[in-house]
């Protein structure tokens, strides 16, 4: 019986704790947000963040882009000024015919974690992009942002 019980209590907390999410929607790609999450539109860069603005992701698409495949870890690591090799950057196919990059870079002088993923089609570029404070990047804030990351989904 007390076994039960403590089952219950703790999928009720869970439930209870659990941050219901919105969903930014465009006619490209769409993405969860957590409640209480703001978002901004800036020439038609997106940021998604938390009212405490201790991080943000980050989404840009450029279409018509012509940035051969074999730049794009380069372009990467540009974003960054990072002299990491680019083995550092990991490629695998993904979603609906795109190649998926992941890149995880500390930036020492702003202390800052950045966490990015790139998609390319053709000339179809989505930049996602986590930047967040290091005091700020575990526990709750961390899961947040992975789970609103890792829900972006592209519908082309």
């Amino acid at each position: 019986m007390k076994k039960i019980f403590l089952f219950s209590a703790f999928l009720t907390g869970s439930l209870f704790f659990a941050q219901k999410a919105g969903v930014f929607d465009t006619p490209n790609y769409s993405i969860n947000v957590p409640e209480g999450w703001k978002s901004t539109n800036d020439s038609e860069i997106i940021n998604i963040f938390p009212t405490s603005q201790i991080g943000a992701i980050t989404i840009s698409e450029y279409h018509d882009l012509p940035l051969p495949k074999e730049e794009v870890k380069k372009f990467i690591l540009a974003l960054y000024h990072s002299h990491d090799e680019e083995k550092k950057v990991k490629e695998k196919k993904s979603q609906k015919g795109y190649t998926e990059y992941f890149y995880e870079h500390f930036d020492e002088k702003e202390k800052l974690f950045w966490v990015t993923k790139a998609f390319q089609k053709d000339k179809n570029l989505y930049l996602v992009s986590i930047n967040c404070g290091q005091k700020f990047w575990n526990g709750n804030y961390m899961t947040q942002f992975n789970e609103t990351f890792n829900s972006f989904k592209i519908k082309k």
